[in-house]
């Protein structure tokens, strides 16, 4: 028999003597336990169609899973992605201009229009084009006369063109890729890798967002002619809006697509498929499956302080330490409580320190294995205090010591 508490007890008898009749209360009931709901697992990636292909969390740049992602292979017309974002990067350099007559050289013309067995936009040899109109010819038509003409318009020459193309590609670290053309038609020593136009296609997406709108475009005419997109995910999944196909007899069926829902993005990259449909569903599945089995979250915000150790010899007692760029990964579902975030601070911290100068590291693991690691830096100057702060400082550190050794 469970014993009442004395204050309750001691209440009943008080209230009972009173002639207070005391309020019967029905007790709860107890509560059903709830089953245990085993964690869920995460399945290994689909094993889908392609010599190579990459699944990247967009938010992150994290590589979620991929088969061969540093294979060099001949990239067809994804080679328009990379010429897409030279030609986006030199508008917003101000060096070309979306309203730029672009004249349709001989070069372009017969090296990338009708008389070709490539994809083609149908431009007119001699005729001035918007240069607008013609990044819709190249990313929607997958224009090889468009892509051409659009290297000469930026750079001089198509050689010329290549050479930026391959600054640019060094610049996003595309380490594996070397570009002799705007229009992937095939040459000796084109290449890239699945990682390398996943890199790419997350860049194209973050700096130059309207003109990657353009691949969600479905058709485009031009010179009477309409034509089709040839990205079949954009009529079979509302979620995504990029970002480009490829083909060559040697490359095989390639895509570059991408999916957003909600905040998550995921870009996925099939290269050497053995058909069209082979290649949309390839991607699809690695889509569907990044979407359904991972997240991204954002651990710590960028210019925020992480820590305010304590400064020696310092204007300031303290000095705020953080990052220069939000701090995100991309785990399984179910695994974002296992994180653990460490911060390697040295004991001992003296000024003076530079705003952005490195300090420490955010380490951030999961199951002990490494997830992300960031420079932890000064977000403020910290400068040298006053001759007697120095001094006093000086004398103090004798008596700390973190580490057990005298400063």
């Amino acid at each position: 028999m469970k014993l009442l508490p004395r204050s309750l007890f001691a209440f009943a008898a008080a209230a009972l003597v009173a002639g207070v009749t005391v309020a019967q209360q029905t007790p709860p009931r107890p509560s059903v336990p709830r089953p245990v709901v085993p964690e869920a697992p995460v399945p290994p990636p689909p094993d889908v169609e392609g010599k190579s292909w990459v699944l990247m969390d967009y938010n992150t740049g994290q590589i979620i899973a991929s088969k061969d992602p540093d294979m060099q292979v001949e990239p067809a017309s994804i080679t328009k992605v990379m010429t897409d974002y030279v030609v986006s990067a030199e508008i917003g350099n101000g060096k070309i201009h979306m309203t730029d007559p672009v004249t349709i050289s001989e070069n372009a013309w017969r090296g990338g229009g009708a008389g070709t067995d490539g994809s083609t936009s149908f431009l007119k040899l001699n005729s001035q084009v918007p240069l607008k109109d013609l990044l819709y010819g190249m990313i929607i038509q997958s224009g090889n006369d468009a892509a051409i003409a659009l290297a000469e318009h930026t750079a001089g020459s198509e050689p010329a063109f290549a050479n930026l193309m391959n600054a640019y590609a060094k610049q996003l670290g595309m380490t594996h890729s070397n570009f002799q053309n705007a229009s992937g038609y095939p040459i000796a020593n084109h290449y890239t890798t699945a990682r390398d136009i996943a890199i790419l296609s997350r860049a194209l997406i973050h700096d130059f967002p309207e003109d990657y709108a353009i691949s969600a475009v479905k058709e485009f005419e031009w010179n009477g002619i309409k034509q089709h997109n040839r990205n079949l995910l954009l009529w079979r999944d509302n979620t995504v809006d990029g970002i480009k196909t490829g083909h060559t007899a040697a490359a095989g069926y390639c895509l570059a697509a991408s999916a957003k829902q909600g905040d998550a993005r995921m870009i996925a990259i099939v290269m050497g498929a053995n058909s069209e449909k082979g290649r949309a569903d390839a991607a699809l599945a690695l889509l569907n499956y990044g979407f359904r089995f991972y997240e991204s979250h954002k651990l710590y915000e960028a210019n925020k302080p992480l820590a305010t150790p304590k400064l020696w010899k310092g204007a300031e007692n303290t000095i705020p330490l953080g990052l220069t760029e939000d701090a995100m990964v991309s785990v399984k579902r179910g695994d974002y409580d296992k994180l653990k975030a460490n911060l390697d601070i040295p004991a001992t911290l003296i000024a003076p320190f530079k705003k952005g100068q490195q300090v420490g590291t955010l380490r951030v693991t999961l199951d002990g294995q490494p997830v992300l690691t960031k420079p932890l830096v000064a977000l403020a100057d910290a400068p040298e205090g006053g001759f007697f702060s120095r001094l006093w400082d000086t004398i103090m550190l004798w008596f700390h010591s973190d580490d057990g050794d005298k400063k």
